[in-house]
């Protein structure tokens, strides 16, 4: 028996029998396509972010052709469209500015053109919290598919990984204890296959974030790029998304404030990055979802990190996806009482329904619950005079003995002065101090840079000195670690009370108080705000300027004002 067809947003373009269906149907005819596939059928658009600037997304083009395939299966119309792809290891001054940008792309994309549901082909960090906000503001059935890891990186018998070695590795070239061949030796070492991040680094945290508010397929998060079972997974949406169409199950079915509690518990779990937290907030702006910084404190305070995977711990991706991947995650979370079961997944059903039966094969990398990793995940959220509006810090990724700490203030004004003095050999600094970097917030930089896990002056690193406490307006890399707050709020460049921090000033940092303090008189502070004045602006046009007068702090998410809330007509007007 045929099912009756509902009406579709693709009717309006190719469903008329007029001289608009005439002109539609008839220039889509020139790429081959037979009549019969606008009779009514879904049109699937598959957002893919394909691009060579963008390593982590370049086998994007093999996903397209399986989702393709599934959507076909089903009786789908796929559709594939480019939009602005974010490469994390190439673009300058960072991704983080152009997020907002191709979240606009993706909105408008959607909008303008006959798409009924829409598969997002995400990978290299921002690409994937982009394509979400885009999709969430077109609020059309959705799936999203992740491009998965890289193969573990190996080096002289070490397993070596993304990011995460890179920062250990240049610290011992300074430190004398590497020479600058082994450093180039190690490059092909570290990214042998296609995929993103191996580590637990943003990608990965953002693929895991991606299963766990039920936007994706089960097992999303963590099946390697290279894996053939990557490729299963894209021509299963494809199949999925036509489902979802046909029963009308829209992106704000899925993603509802039990799906952002799952998934804030479960990055604490995962030891997940801190660049979690600016997007799934702007996530949750645009879908109106009530969520704010102090809930992913509340939400991830009694979590530990069971996952044992760089930079946190010492295992890869690969080997996370062979011990049962995050599906046993969130099989533990739910057997504590700390999962929404009932939150729903494109998949079908429910969370509990993938992960009921999960089991785990090997508990060096997924530990229990009850015998964890490490007994803090998490993010661990910090208020003060020197963070009104919150600051950051990732306890799974922190040297315990700093989490209480008392130090003497070392400034760097912008990144440049960083740069130029941190190796200088007069840098008044020793392991005890506290070493502060303004202007790289969300208007600072522009576009707040991956630079708040500072590297260490060498003359602390030659002493054998691995971490000091490090503050700053700045996000660091998922693949980083260290003592490091970030995301002070408001930012420097606005004027927040940062941008008053002094050369000597004690700073008093007290992670389990949740408490982060700059010494000095309140008289004292309100007089050094009182009198501060901002860098004059430099020029910028463009999408540049749109960002610096828009964008909202980064305990907000960091998304422009205006794309906060619902969005225009789902149809637009045809043309006259």
């Amino acid at each position: 028996m045929s099912k009756k067809k509902s009406a579709r947003r693709s009717t309006e373009w190719f469903g008329k029998a007029d001289k608009d269906g005439f002109h539609h149907r008839s220039w889509m005819k020139n790429q081959g396509l037979p009549h019969h596939l606008f009779d009514g059928r879904p049109v699937i658009g598959i957002c893919n972010t394909w691009s060579e600037l963008t390593p982590c997304n370049a086998h994007f083009r093999v996903l397209a052709e399986r989702v393709k395939r599934g959507v076909y299966e089903m009786g789908g119309f796929p559709l594939e469209f480019p939009v602005m792809s974010l490469g994390e290891t190439l673009m300058r001054p960072t991704t983080m500015m152009f997020r907002n940008l191709v979240s606009m792309d993706v909105e408008e994309s959607i909008r303008a053109n006959p798409i009924d549901g829409v598969v997002l082909l995400v990978g290299c960090d921002k690409t994937t919290p982009a394509l979400l906000m885009g999709a969430a503001s077109c609020d059309l059935p959705t799936i999203a598919v992740s491009g998965g890891p890289m193969l573990n990186g190996r080096f002289r018998g070490e397993q070596i990984g993304s990011g995460t070695h890179v920062w250990k590795f240049d610290a011992m070239v300074r430190a004398g204890e590497m020479d600058v061949q082994e450093f180039m030796d190690a490059e092909a070492c570290m990214s042998r296959s296609v995929g993103h991040c191996m580590t637990m680094g943003t990608a990965s945290t953002m693929a895991s974030m991606v299963e766990s508010l039920g936007i994706g397929l089960p097992t999303n998060a963590a099946i390697p790029a290279a894996d053939s079972r990557r490729n299963v997974l894209a021509h299963m949406a494809g199949r999925r998304i036509v489902e979802l169409v046909e029963a009308d199950v829209k992106m704000s079915d899925i993603i509802t404030r039990d799906a952002f509690e799952n998934a804030i518990r479960t990055n604490g779990a995962i030891g997940g990055s801190t660049n979690a937290v600016i997007h799934l907030l702007a996530l949750a702006g645009r879908l109106g979802v009530e969520l704010s910084l102090n809930d992913w404190d509340r939400l991830g305070r009694e979590v530990p990190c069971i996952v044992n995977l760089m930079p946190s711990g010492e295992y890869l991706m690969e080997d996370f996806y062979y011990a049962g991947g995050l599906p046993v995650v969130h099989r533990e979370l739910a057997e504590h009482g700390l999962l929404a079961k009932d939150a729903l997944s494109v998949g079908g059903g429910t969370i509990w329904d993938h992960c009921r039966d999960a089991e785990c094969f090997n508990r060096d990398v997924i530990h229990t619950f009850d015998a964890p990793f490490k007994p803090r995940g998490g993010i661990a959220v910090l208020h003060g005079n020197l963070a009104p509006g919150g600051a950051i810090l990732k306890p799974s990724a922190a040297s315990p003995e700093l989490m209480q700490h008392r130090g003497r203030a070392v400034v760097f004004e912008d990144i440049d002065d960083y740069k130029a003095r941190i190796d200088d050999p007069e840098l008044d600094i020793d392991a005890s101090c506290v070493m502060v970097l303004k202007g790289c917030g969300p208007r600072g930089y522009p576009g707040m840079p991956e630079v708040g896990n500072m590297g260490l002056p060498a003359k602390v690193l030659r002493e054998g000195v691995s971490d000091m406490v490090r503050i700053s307006d700045a996000r660091m890399s998922g693949t980083a670690y260290g003592t490091v707050v970030l995301h002070t709020a408001p930012e420097s460049a606005a004027g927040g009370p940062l941008a008053v921090v002094r050369d000597g000033d004690m700073i008093e940092l007290d992670v389990e108080a949740r408490r982060l303090h700059l010494d000095i008189s309140d008289e004292e502070l309100a007089s050094r705000l009182a009198s501060w004045q901002p860098d004059a602006a430099a020029q910028v046009r463009g999408y540049a300027k749109l960002y610096v007068d828009h964008v909202n702090q980064a305990d907000v998410g960091c998304d422009l004002e205006f794309l906060v809330g619902s969005s225009g007509a789902p149809v637009p007007r045809e043309s006259h």
